[in-house]
């Protein structure tokens, strides 16, 4: 049997076994496993042991845990409720002002936590009642609050990009400053979409009435105070980091003590706060820690069968692609995969043989790391299964359908294809930040 028929026996029983409903990493790492026993006998059985190892010795995978945790400490003591506020005041009185307000929201969010799962949480709790109560568009704002939270997977400190950097053995510090003006991009695509919209249609989102904009500059200027503590959290994590002062792991666990002091500030650190953040915190640790195993193990076997050299040779020898059309073949890839699975399905899936063939075109590992980002963006709100959908209909009162959630993410695709296009157009909006940072 040839090792090209091995390789796509193995990813077609894979993706089979996902069709299942099995998890993701028994999935991946049974086959790993299987096939490295079939191929190469006992010896195979060390794959599995070697993976295990070079997880536990990877010492960046310290930031996971601290910032998962970081994250889920700011959901529970709700800060975010205040920053909200906040936004609400100063950005109410513009028509979509409130919708305005929301991005920003996430964006902050985004900064400190690098899960959009804790964004879609916050946006549903707390924006979307609200904007629905002040006469917003309930399929504009559903699109805002999944377009929103997507940008915790790109904005610093993102887990997908450790994730990524762990399969794709790049440093996560380039690759979350890679990140940074990418999704600051987006963020502002998003905003113009909202402006222009709303000016065409004020009806979708009104401004707040009269009444409720007298507010005196005291009181305004006061509540600028519900962002001090947002910005010392992401200063003391992100900012000493980029000024050189801590190294990734330890701008981690610098964020994850002082969203423990933010919330002890707040006079909200109870018993069950921490409880609930450290019971979660554990759980999705563990499960990325297992899939990244299993993802290694998958790759090595893969490595082993020379699978790589082989779809190269496919894509460049026998069907004539150039790098360019190969490289938007594997995005469009990822945005069907999407459909079906989360990014870290994906991620782990693929990497294996994208990664390598990335690099072997000749493009940038840390830029192709930003551009897989942005894929499961889109992948992550698109119809019919994309991630996103599902948790919004999970969070969504009753009022919102899952039409109305489907009809609310077409414009967002859209602006994010607009931005991913100009980050593959323009590889310097993701590259600039790092190679100043790196003296390149």
């Amino acid at each position: 049997m040839s090792y090209e028929l091995i390789a796509t026996l193995m990813f077609s029983t894979m993706m089979l076994m996902l069709l299942t409903g099995q998890r993701v990493f028994g999935a991946i790492g049974f086959v790993a496993v299987a096939a490295a026993l079939l191929l190469w006998g006992d010896g195979g059985s060390e794959m599995a042991f070697s993976a295990a190892m070079k997880l536990m010795k990877w010492y960046p995978l310290l930031t996971l845990p601290m910032f998962i945790f970081m994250g889920y400490m700011l959901s529970e003591s709700r800060i975010a409720d205040d920053l909200y506020k906040m936004f609400h005041v100063w950005a109410g009185p513009l028509n979509g002002g409130l919708a305005i307000g929301t991005i920003g929201l996430m964006v902050v969010i985004s900064a400190m936590n690098g899960l959009s799962v804790a964004g879609m949480a916050i946006g549903a709790t707390i924006a979307l009642p609200e904007l629905l109560r002040r006469g917003y568009d309930k399929v504009m704002v559903t699109g805002v609050i999944q377009a929103g939270s997507s940008l915790g997977i790109l904005v610093p400190p993102s887990v997908v990009l450790v994730l990524y950097g762990m399969i794709a053995r790049q440093p996560v510090s380039q690759l979350w400053l890679a990140g940074v003006f990418p999704g600051l991009l987006m963020a502002s695509l998003f905003v113009i979409y909202i402006i222009i919209r709303c000016r065409l249609q004020p009806q979708l989102g009104p401004a707040l009435p009269p009444e409720e904009r007298q507010i005196s500059w005291g009181e305004k200027l006061k509540l600028l105070r519900a962002g001090i503590l947002p910005f010392f959290i992401f200063f003391s994590m992100t900012g000493l980091f980029v000024m050189g002062y801590t190294s990734l792991v330890e701008s981690s666990a610098v964020g994850a003590v002082a969203s423990l002091v933010a919330a002890l500030v707040k006079g909200r650190l109870t018993f069950k706060v921490l409880h609930d953040t450290v019971r979660k915190t554990l759980g999705v640790s563990c499960m990325f820690m297992w899939i990244i195993m299993a993802a290694l193990c998958f790759g090595a076997v893969f490595d082993g069968l020379g699978a790589v050299k082989a779809i190269e040779g496919f894509f460049v020898d026998r069907l004539g692609l150039g790098p360019w059309q190969i490289l938007i073949m594997m995005q469009l890839s990822y945005i069907i995969m999407g459909m079906f699975l989360d990014d870290t399905a994906m991620l782990v899936i693929v990497a294996p043989l994208y990664v390598p063939l990335v690099g072997a075109l000749g493009f940038d590992l840390i830029w192709y790391g930003v551009l897989y980002t942005i894929t499961c963006q889109i992948a992550y709100m698109t119809p019919p299964f994309g991630y996103n959908l599902f948790l919004m209909r999970a969070m969504a009162p009753p009022e919102i359908s899952l039409i109305d959630i489907y009809r609310s993410i077409i414009p967002f695709v859209f602006v994010m294809i607009i931005g991913l296009a100009l980050v593959t157009a323009f590889p310097q909006i993701a590259l600039w930040l790092p190679n100043w940072h790196s003296g390149g």
